[in-house]
This record gives structure tokens, sequence and C-alpha cells, in this order.
């Protein structure tokens, strides 16, 4: 069987090479054409712009589409291989991978204690304190109609019924009609992406996801036994690259897609209508079942945003090939484990039949809160709140390392809770580990990649405000200076995960 999950063309590969500005080495002379392809494939691959496990073209195909002798591509693949950038096998041809050492993705960034947070600025986690008093209301709202359930077993594994209906008139209104049975509540969207892959992708299944994408979800997904099957983003904030999509979907036949289409964590993206209609037409064209993370959707920050784009199930309203994914932990507060599934009533049927092995249903107590906000237009208030929040946060985070670290780069989202960022040609994997002794906590960005990709980013979150901003940067800086002057050698890179 072939160790390649997906493939690159020639005159793909090619346009890629031709887009790098960045020089090889500052102060070198220029190297030989076969070490300059050599390192241009490498920082394809470490930044993620061409997936581990990709097959690369054929030398000749390759030669043709660079102009370039064929003796330069054998000896660039040659080298790569040497370096344990590319396996090769007769009959399968070649294939992108990152040499053993490399630090490979563990598993996420837990938390810290909060009577931690004195001396580490934690910047690991992207959520905001809860909104008060909302959480406050909810909760005591929820208490004053607990009694009747009380009555009752407690047992729910669909979810409330009155949030159940909630939520699908909640769908109706943003233009998807949707039955109360088109709905799964869940304990978060992490409790629903694990109903999901168990129901779909059993041990050995492939699953295509975005690269980067959600570091916890990755995680669940490698537990769970599947093969991840990564799909660069598009450049920038642009969204998805349609062209690799459909040929991944088309070549590596996975059973399983998960996207983030706004906002996406953690790089911010924001996928256009255009790009999400696409994208449903060639899952179902495939046979792939399409998972939509809409986690981040209410978290637009900028007022020129005048209308979100609508949403993916818009253009699959039946369910049967995308399953929609909500949650009121990014937009609400990460304590309130409550989170949501929208797909087929048959589909539903069989995620809550399936949930009697695992947690058996979601607190009846939260389910109650959630669904008093969202009744009383408490949710909308809450969200207003946190939009402002996480606008202030960003702006202060944004201005304080631009200030502080110049050299790094970043696109400014327009929503969601994250920035990613390019550290400037050093290691995230060192920053991380070096950040954590100078008392701030960010993850590196092989976290967010599929088989150590992204070695030179981090993701910064923008819970922070004000004068912690602008501490947070400081401490990244001399972070950074340290990892420059070389005295993080040999620091291990700390083997934590996401939020």
């Amino acid at each position: 069987m072939a160790q390649w999950t997906s493939a690159v063309g020639a005159a793909q590969l090619a346009r890629q090479l031709s887009q790098q500005s960045r020089p090889v080495g500052p102060g070198t002379r220029k190297p030989p054409a076969y070490r300059a392809l050599a390192d241009g494939v490498r920082l394809l691959v470490l930044e993620g712009r061409v997936p581990v496990a990709a097959r690369l073209p054929a030398e000749r195909e390759l030669a043709t589409a660079l102009a370039v002798s064929r003796t330069t591509v054998a000896a660039a693949y040659e080298a790569l291989r040497a370096e344990g950038f590319l396996e090769s096998r007769r009959g399968a041809g070649s294939w992108t991978a990152v040499p053993a050492g490399n630090p490979l993705p563990a598993r996420g960034l837990e938390p810290m204690p909060p009577e931690a947070l004195g001396s580490v600025i934690d910047l690991g986690t992207a959520s905001l304190p809860a909104p008060e008093p909302w959480l406050t209301r909810a909760v005591q709202g929820a208490l004053e109609e607990l009694p009747p359930y009380a009555h009752t077993h407690g047992d729910y594994p669909a979810g409330l019924p009155a949030l159940r209906q909630m939520l699908a008139d909640r769908y109706t209104a943003r233009g998807i009609p949707t039955m109360p049975e088109q709905i799964m509540v869940t304990t978060g969207a992490m409790g629903a992406m694990d109903a999901i892959c168990h129901l779909f992708a059993g041990r050995g299944e492939r699953i295509a996801v975005e690269s980067p994408s959600y570091a916890n979800i990755l995680q669940l997904m490698r537990e769970a036994g599947a093969r991840l099957v990564p799909v660069a983003m598009a450049e920038g904030l642009t969204g998805w690259d349609l062209p690799r999509w459909r040929q991944v979907l088309r070549d590596a036949a996975p059973r399983l897609a998960y996207v983030v289409a706004d906002f996406h964590n953690p790089t911010g993206a924001l996928a256009d209508e255009d790009q999400r209609r696409a994208l449903v037409e060639a899952a179902r064209s495939a046979g792939t079942v399409l998972v939509v993370d809409e986690t981040m959707t209410e978290l637009h920050l900028d007022d020129d945003i005048d209308e979100m784009p609508r949403p993916v199930c818009a253009f699959d309203p039946a369910g049967s090939t995308v399953l929609t994914v909500g949650s009121a932990s990014k937009a609400f507060w990460a304590g309130m484990r409550i989170g949501w599934v929208r797909a087929a009533p048959e589909v539903v049927r069989s995620l809550v039949s399936a949930r009697a092995y695992a947690d058996l249903g979601t607190p009846v107590l939260e389910q109650l809160a959630i669904n008093w906000l969202m009744s009383t237009g408490g949710w909308e208030q809450a969200v207003a709140v946190r939009r402002g929040q996480a606008r202030e946060n960003r702006d202060a985070l944004v201005a304080a390392v631009r200030r502080e670290l110049p050299d790094w780069e970043f696109d400014v989202p327009a929503g969601g809770l994250t920035l990613w960022v390019r550290t400037g040609g050093l290691s995230g994997s060192r920053i991380a580990a070096v950040g954590e002794r100078v008392g701030v906590r960010v993850p590196s960005g092989p976290r967010f990649g599929v088989d150590g990709a992204f070695e030179g980013y981090v993701r910064l979150p923008f819970t922070v405000s004000g004068p912690v901003a602008e501490e947070a940067a400081v401490r990244l800086s001399a972070a950074a200076r340290l990892v420059e002057s070389g005295a993080s050698s040999g620091a291990e890179t700390p083997r934590t995960a996401v939020a």
C-alpha cells in the first residue's frame, strides 16, 4: 500500500517554489541549483504549504515545469531523502516526510490551574473569562426551571427537548429549515466530534483536515486511530484552496473531512460563500462526510463585515453530506460544556444510539442555562460583550507584538480568537520551551499540523488585554532573543496542547 495520502502536481509545486521570496541563507553565496530546490521543498513542508505524506511529481515532470535538468531534480530529491524530508519506494513514487528527530505534535496545552497564573501569562488557551452578569443570570434561570426535570430520571441522550427545539429554531432563523430531530446536544464540541469520529471513521479510516487545524481535534482523531490527510490552507486569510481539496477528496477518498469555515482556528481565515458551496459539492461527489465546526461563527469582530457568508449546511440543508458542530464554549464560556450536532435525522439517531457506550448524555442544568440565555435574549447580549472583549484584546496584542517583535509576520483576522504568527525563521517549538522559562506560555506551530509541519509558527490567542498583552509581547521578545542566541539549545519541547 502506498505511503502517500495526497499528491502535489508539477505545475503546482513549481508555482509554490517561485513564490518563495526569502533567501535561503543571509550573507551566503548562491547555493547550487539542486540545493536551492531541496531547500525550497523542505521549507514548504516545514511551513505546511506542502503536506507531509504528499506524493511529489516524477523527476522528469518537475524538471520540465521548473525548466531545469532532470539531474538537478534527482540530486535535490536525493538530498531530501538523506535529510529525512522525502521517502521513496519503487512503484509508489516519492512522498514528503519529516525527519525522525523533528518535534511532533503531542497531547495539548491543558489550561493552567488558576493559582499558577500569577507568575506566567497563559496564551495557550483560546478562551475568555465568563461574560457577567450573564453567566450568573443563566444559572439562576436554570435553577428556576429545574424542578420539573428533577422528577424525571434525568437521562436525555439526544438532549433536552426544549434546547433541541431552540437550536433548531435558530438554524431555521438563519435560513436553514431544521427540525429538533436533526439536533443532538453534546458535552461541548469535543463531545460532538468524538461521537462523529466513532460513528463514521473507524481505526485506519482517512480523515481530511485543514493544515493547520485545531490541535485538540487532531489529537482526538489520532487517538481514534484515524489516518489524517492534511490539506494546506490558501495564503493569508482567504480560506480554503479548492483545487487541493478537490484533488485530495478525489485521490484519497477520505471517509470524513473536518473544516472550520468561520474564523478558522488557528489562522482566523474566513471561507467565502463560493468556497463553501464548492466544497460541499466536492464532498458530495467523493462520498465524503463533511464535518463543519462552527464554534467561532458568532465571533465576528470588525464592523466592515456587513453580512457573514451563509452557513456551510445551507448548501446541504437535509444534512446528509454536511454535519455541523456548534458550541457555547468560545462564544459564551469554556466552562459551559454545551455543544451540538446538526445532521440528518437518521444520522442523529445513530449518534444517539452510539452515545450509550460513551457519556450517556449532557448535564441537564447546563442545558437549561443555555436554553434560558437563548430564549430571553441573554445570549445575544452576552455574545456582544464577548465580541467587545475579544476586539480590544486583539488590537492590544497586535500592537504589542508589532512593536516588540517587528520581524514576526501575521495577518489580522476579522474574527475568532487567535493570531497565527510566523516567527521570523525561529523555531516555534524552541520559543514555546523557552517562553515558559521567561513567564509566557504559547503553543508551537507543530501542535496544529500533521507530523511536524509549521515549525516556524506559534499561535497567539487574544485572551489578555492592555498591560498584560504588552508584557506578554515583552516576554515573547525575550524568549525569541534567547532562541536566536542559541541559549535554548537542548531545551526540550514541552509535551502540552491547546484549547
